[in-house]
């Protein structure tokens, strides 16, 4: 295995790990989440039944996310098995930050808070895409 390889198995497991972390944080916690990531966001009960709905989505789409994470760190192990679920799972994340920019809202878009996973989304996983479809299928 070549340092680059190795170097890619690192930057999966260190990045699958993360997104691990975030997706259990919104599929066990819902919209308020389990407050991992900092204090749990504040959520509006004004509409209880509309509430719990949203908060299920928001499980199921943390739940998602912690899948995603799985299929990168398991990357880092079974590379060849999963090279192509690992592909669609950075188009996926890629796709997610362009969706950012349905918001509207610039401010927050290239706030502190969201700025860095922006970048990781747009920046990160076309790079990541290129290195892994080039990378050795060994």
């Amino acid at each position: 295995m070549s340092f680059a390889d190795i170097v890619l198995r690192v930057i999966l497991v260190l990045s699958g790990a993360f997104v691990v972390f975030t997706g259990a944080d919104f599929a066990l916690g819902g919209i308020m989440s389990l407050g991992l990531e900092g204090p749990p966001m504040p959520a509006s009960f004004a509409e209880a039944d509309g509430f719990h709905v949203r908060d299920s989505h928001t499980r199921f789409i943390g739940g998602v996310w912690l899948g995603v994470g799985l299929v990168l760190l398991a990357s880092a192990v079974w590379f060849r098995a999963l090279r192509t679920a690992l592909l669609a799972c950075v188009v996926l994340i890629f796709i997610g930050g362009v969706a950012r920019f349905s918001a509207g809202q610039p401010d927050i878009l290239f706030g502190p808070q969201v700025i860095v996973p922006l970048t990781l989304e747009l920046i990160g996983m076309p790079l990541l895409f290129y290195w892994v479809w080039h990378a050795q299928r060994t």
